[in-house]
């Protein structure tokens, strides 16, 4: 109707009785509740903090700071307020032929498998930086993400032997086949410690798909927003990142509990597995093997 008072210049009492319509309709106006304001202006800052994050993990963080909202009113207001994210191309989905792929030789209690792999970025004078990222597939924590220039197989050793020192030697390490990680001096480091391998077929890296996923999450939330000056900024933004992620982020795979949170329920260290919540779900899942327990 404002569209045809423009144009045409007649009043509105006459437009509405062309188009029959009631003239009270036009003046009209929704009420939105108090409540909604506060929950959009609480939606819009979680926008502008986690610009990456769709409404299902926004609804998951209201819940964790109080608010009693379910999915479908925050999509409601999210898809009202333009909030949407651009959606990514969906990617073909292969599945390795090797034995040692994700999807076969799965993770079956805290410690049992880590991942790690390699991450590469540009600060803004064009020098590369290399991330060195770690994972516990079963609790999806990230152990460790080292920033160096280069790595070579000595320096994969010294940050694997922090990490065992720390939290436990894992049962099983999965990576592709770069030099790195095969290297001879390593693989016998790690044989003597009794840790295995599980290298990937090579030109297949969605057999080491957990860790894969966590390096998209590491490029998509923090390298592709953030302009690095040098080398000892991006340790910084990138440590906080990790202890944001581990602390403060839910997990769609984890009941939407955070990765510390699911990893302090998993009771199991090294090789024995203790009754803990699956990955999915917030029920205890029994062990998958049996194994002699401490008195």
């Amino acid at each position: 109707m404002d569209h045809l008072h423009d144009r045409l210049g007649y009043s509105k009492r006459r437009i509405c009785r062309a188009i029959g319509q009631a003239r009270s309709t036009q003046g009209y106006q929704a009420k939105v509740p108090e409540e909604d304001r506060r929950l959009v202006a609480e939606m819009r800052r979680l926008a502008v903090e986690r610009p990456r994050f769709g409404y299902r993990r926004i609804a998951a963080m209201l819940r964790r700071e109080g608010w009693r909202v379910n999915v479908k009113r925050v999509h409601r207001l999210w898809k009202a307020e333009g909030l949407q994210i651009r959606r990514k191309a969906r990617k073909k989905r292969r599945l390795g032929t090797g034995e040692n792929a994700c999807h076969r030789r799965k993770p079956q209690y805290k410690n049992h498998v880590w991942g790690y792999d390699f991450v590469s970025e540009r600060t803004e004078r064009g020098g590369q930086v290399t991330l060195l990222t770690v994972v516990d597939e079963f609790t999806r924590e990230s152990l460790a993400i080292e920033v160096a220039r280069s790595f070579t197989g000595r320096d994969v050793t010294a940050v694997l032997e922090e990490l065992f020192a720390i939290r436990g030697r894992p049962k099983y390490l999965r990576s592709d086949n770069g030099p790195e990680f095969a290297a001879k001096a390593l693989r016998k480091w790690l044989r003597r410690l009794g840790v295995g391998t599980l290298f990937i077929e090579p030109g297949s890296p969605w057999e080491n798909g957990y860790v894969e996923s966590f390096n998209g999450k590491l490029k998509d939330e923090c390298l592709n927003g953030e302009l690095f000056l040098n080398l000892t900024e991006t340790r910084y933004v990138v440590d906080r990142w990790r202890l944001d992620y581990n602390h403060h982020r839910p997990h769609s795979m984890l009941g939407w509990l955070t990765p510390a949170e699911f990893a302090a329920r998993c009771r199991g260290w090294d090789r024995r597995p203790q009754p803990c919540a699956a990955p999915g779900s917030a029920t205890p899942r029994p062990p998958q093997h049996t194994a002699r327990q401490r008195p």
